[in-house]
């Protein structure tokens, strides 16, 4: 959770079903802090239900791609401005500190110039807690899988 920029955070409907959106974090104290507008359709369902998960990938950091871990938690809705800003101000300065030659919207940000632009009426923060974690490591599940691999493949040989 210390180490990624992005994650995907997911709520559900109505109905119960299941969405989720691809969003920028800060992790602060053991929590994950968002932002959006309040129009959002996970804003109007996180304040029917706070019940929320967070989905994070290694792909793009030092660990290299293949490891996930899932947060089954819950979502409190904040538009206090003193908290708004705090979380703006932080989000602005780790969004300028990532290199990623590949995405126009963080090269050369100025984080000063970007608080301003999220600091709108409009615009709230979002808290998640974490109660669950639910890890998953490729490079483990390869090993695993490639010993059972080759196991079956030579018991089936043998069948033959």
């Amino acid at each position: 959770m210390n180490c990624a920029g992005e994650c995907t955070f997911c709520w559900a409907n109505k109905a119960g079903h299941p969405l989720g959106v691809t969003t920028a974090y800060v992790p602060v104290d053991g929590k994950i802090w968002m932002t959006a507008t309040r129009e959002r359709v996970r804003i109007k369902a996180i304040a029917r239900d706070g019940r929320s998960s967070v989905v994070m990938s290694s792909k793009g950091t030092h660990m290299g791609g293949g490891k996930t871990v899932t947060y089954k938690g819950h979502t409190v809705i904040h538009d206090d401005p003193e908290i708004k800003m705090w979380m703006y101000k932080l989000l602005a300065h780790g969004m300028s500190k990532v290199e990623d030659s590949d995405n126009d919207f963080t090269m050369g940000l100025d984080p000063e110039l970007f608080v301003k632009f999220l600091d709108t009426p409009e615009r709230i923060v979002l808290e998640f807690t974490p109660e669950m974690s639910i890890p998953f490591d490729g490079d483990k599940m390869a090993k695993g899988t490639a010993a059972a691999y080759a196991e079956f493949a030579a018991k089936a040989e043998a069948d033959d």
